[in-house]
């Protein structure tokens, strides 16, 4: 799993915001404004002015910019979030983006729907879905690693907190949900995206003489 680089004001490359693929980018400071009014008789006025502290940076993959104001992305608001895993269901990777789109407008809401995307996890992985909680026990008593526990657990708790009210403050700790985003992808790397390459290499280049006698072997 290719690690997420953040856009950073005037960083070089990082994983852009639009296309989401790691790739170079070509900054500028010269932003134009061309701004076409009407004054008060009636006639066209056209203004040409330079914007300050802004900048843009485009990227060489997609062409598209990011924009910039005092050193904050401003556009796209997605900002600093990575893309959803691939292997995410579509049910579920849909309510990664809609976190991933709110996010800088309503941190708490982000969180909340993380939270719903891990329930969904959970009975994507083969447990009830009726109590989180619960469901990360069961999946615990299976085998589940450690680090995905935690992992599971502190994407419910902070989610719970963005709703209840309780001891963490995303509006002033917004790091805080854009971390919930990378632990999502991570579960789903670990417990969907490997197993599922293991599984694609396995059928794919042992015969079926021996997986035959391997079964005999595990049972």
């Amino acid at each position: 799993m290719t690690k997420h680089i953040s856009p950073v004001i005037n960083q070089k490359s990082f994983h852009c915001p639009q296309c989401g693929v790691l790739a170079a980018q070509a900054w500028s400071s010269n932003v134009q404004c061309h701004y076409t009014g009407l004054l008060p008789n009636g006639a066209q006025r056209d203004m040409h002015y330079t914007l300050r502290n802004t900048m843009t940076a485009k990227c060489e993959h997609c062409n598209e910019i990011s924009f910039w104001i005092n050193s904050r992305m401003v556009y796209p608001m997605t900002g600093n979030v990575e893309m959803a895993n691939p292997d995410l269901p579509d049910h579920i990777k849909s309510d990664y983006n809609e976190a991933k789109n709110i996010l800088n407008i309503s941190p708490r809401g982000a969180a909340a729907l993380l939270r719903l995307a891990v329930q969904k996890l959970c009975i994507h992985l083969g447990e009830k879905g009726k109590n989180i909680n619960d469901d990360i026990e069961s999946l615990v008593k299976k085998g589940l690693p450690r680090t995905m526990q935690q992992a599971l657990d502190s994407v419910r708790v902070v989610g719970n907190h963005a709703v209840h009210p309780g001891t963490i403050d995303l509006n002033d700790k917004i790091e805080i949900a854009y971390a919930l985003f990378g632990f999502v992808n991570i579960i789903c790397e670990v417990l969907i995206s490997q197993p599922k390459k293991i599984q694609e290499y396995y059928d794919k280049n042992i015969p079926e003489g021996i997986k035959q006698k391997i079964e005999e072997r595990d049972k």
